[in-house]
């Protein structure tokens, strides 16, 4: 398949109506994105591209709501063009096919072919279940990879009847499996039944309540920075932050959604980033849009600043740690650009890993994240 073939599966952007006739500014998000509208583009030095997804039957509704993906643009375009040095596609929606599993299909296919050519995938619009779709695109490569979701659940609910509660058991047993590593950001205790954590750690994927990342949220980064699949549910965040979140009035706030999105935006192995449960018709005010719109802003930033981090080869641009206690001996690197930091493994290889994490080893002890990357290697 060639990008131009990606045209079967799209519907282009109306750049009128997102613009409400009226055009934007030169110093808008709008005037710079190269955007689907009547040809397809050459998105061939494109840092970012952006994807709608109105499918929404995986949540219970009988209609696919294509009008998500567009309420997020309109907000989108109107904010100001800070980071030059990013370059932004968007090819319009995912066409909605006559069952879910044809959406999903499209959706996989569009993903696939797009992280294939290189690209940093961004998916806005339909529900939480979509993930699987942008999973799916890994297995169709063969690619083992590691994901992140960030959500006030953790969707294994098999009582239910929709895909939306309980697609993490396909993504979690489905045969042949892609998945090395799961993370869950965010989750509040009150929605999940004690012995749902206890599979999930049983299984040694890593779950965070949403109390104690907010305690130090940037212990996600490396979580994020590892991850190849970003998934986001706006359930995570605060109705107050995001009114068409009608699960729960608590969780992240507006500041610490974008905060989560930025570092997966400096990633650079995270090749696709989902954005989900956008539902306009329970907004207010576009607040939740607008909310969205500066997470994608904060996308944009994490790019640039990714951007100016330097290859682990380039030691020059590292100070280089030893911790040598017992047997064990542990390396540690820190950007001189970024201050990001990295672990050795027993195989040779780095891994993402935070001060907190030097700090442990410094005291003689091993580190969580050491031992659990070492589980899995």
């Amino acid at each position: 398949m060639s990008l131009q073939t990606l045209i079967d599966f799209l519907e282009p952007v109306n750049i009128a109506q997102i613009s409400n006739d009226e055009g934007f500014k030169d110093t808008q998000l709008g005037k710079h994105i190269t955007v689907y509208d009547e040809e397809f583009p050459d998105i061939s030095e494109a840092d970012m591209v952006l994807i709608g997804c109105g499918e929404m039957r995986g949540a219970g509704m009988q209609h696919t709501n294509t009008d998500s993906p567009d309420a997020i643009r309109a907000e989108f375009y109107k904010l100001f063009h800070w980071h030059t040095d990013v370059t932004v596609a968007d090819l319009g929606n995912v066409k909605c096919g006559a069952s879910l599993q044809d959406s999903y299909a499209a959706l996989r296919t569009v993903v696939q072919e797009l992280v294939e050519q290189g690209k940093k995938v961004v998916v806005i619009g339909g529900s939480h279940d979509n993930t699987l779709a942008q999973y799916q695109a890994y297995g169709s490569m063969n690619r083992i990879i590691d994901a992140v979701c960030v959500d006030s659940r953790i969707d294994l609910d098999m009582d239910s009847v929709l895909p939306a509660d309980n697609f993490l058991v396909e993504m979690f047993t489905g045969v042949p499996n892609h998945l090395r590593h799961y993370t869950h950001i965010g989750f509040q205790s009150y929605f999940m039944h004690p012995q749902m954590l206890e599979t999930i750690d049983k299984l040694g994927f890593d779950c965070y309540r949403v109390g104690k990342v907010k305690e130090a949220i940037e212990e996600m980064e490396p979580a994020i920075r590892n991850s190849d699949l970003f998934s986001f549910d706006i359930a995570a965040i605060q109705y107050a932050h995001a009114p068409a979140n009608h699960i729960t009035p608590n969780g992240f706030n507006g500041e610490e959604a974008c905060t989560l999105l930025q570092y997966a935006g400096m990633s650079k192995s995270c090749s696709s980033i989902g954005i989900y449960g956008y539902i306009p018709v329970q907004d207010q005010h576009q607040l939740t849009a607008k909310q969205v719109s500066h997470m994608l802003w904060y996308v944009m930033d994490g790019i640039q600043k990714g951007k100016n981090e330097a290859s682990l080869d380039n030691r020059s641009s590292f100070d280089e740690f030893t911790i040598a206690f017992a047997e064990v001996e542990m390396d540690f690197l820190r950007s001189k650009r970024t201050g990001r930091w990295w672990m050795k493994l027993h195989d040779g290889k780095y891994a993402a890993c935070s001060y907190q994490d030097y700090l442990v080893a410094s005291r003689n002890d091993i580190p969580e994240r050491w031992m659990r990357a070492v589980e899995r290697s």
